[in-house]
């Protein structure tokens, strides 16, 4: 199984203001904006750190899941949620030959934890040696429309990225505050639970 990014949030995107509002960085000086590439790449690091504590997607972007196996006939859990559709599924033979299967063969299940591929029947068969490659869009939207605490927690781990930008030794380290705001967001996975 191997999740890629497809797409990338924009610069443009990524809310370099607001965290120099959190930070409370001085305006109105000759360089004024001379930081943005710094905290923009801390912005990334946070955002990225955070979704891979709690599988949510925060800004939108197209993803490929790709699998050699269902995990069960009809349904395949996806990695990441919130997705908001499934674009194409697409089935790669071992020499790289690639079949695009009919949109009516499947559909998203949505779900706020865990979204999956569903198929009314069951779902197509992957070749030997091959794999299913399942394109989404997932994310909250854009950063306005990502829940307030995340948004918080991005802020926060972004200004202790940045306050401790000197300072390796604390680098696998998280502020327990930034691990509350995240908590409940996280995927707990009971009796077995698969994607």
């Amino acid at each position: 199984m191997n999740l890629i990014e497809l797409t990338t949030p924009a610069s443009g995107d990524i809310p370099v203001s607001a965290l120099s509002e959190h930070l409370k960085l001085g305006t109105g000086f000759a360089d004024d904006g001379a930081q943005d590439t710094l905290l923009e790449a801390f912005l990334r690091a946070a955002i990225a750190n955070i979704e891979g504590r709690t599988g949510k997607v925060l800004l939108t972007r197209q993803l490929a899941w790709e699998v050699t196996r269902w995990i069960e006939p009809d349904c395949q859990g996806l990695p990441v949620a919130p997705v908001q559709e499934i674009s194409s599924v697409v089935m790669v033979k071992s020499d790289g030959a690639e079949n695009v299967i009919d949109a009516g063969a499947y559909f998203l299940r949505a779900d706020d934890m865990r979204p999956k591929l569903a198929s009314k029947g069951l779902l197509p068969s992957i070749p030997s040696y091959g794999l299913a490659r399942i394109i989404f869009q997932a994310g909250f939207g854009d950063w306005g429309e990502v829940p307030a605490d995340l948004k918080q927690a991005v802020l926060m781990l972004a200004a202790y990225y940045y306050e401790n930008r000197h300072n390796a030794g604390n680098a696998g380290s998280m502020p327990f505050g930034v691990l509350s705001l995240i908590d409940r967001y996280r995927t707990v996975r009971l009796m077995g639970d698969r994607l």
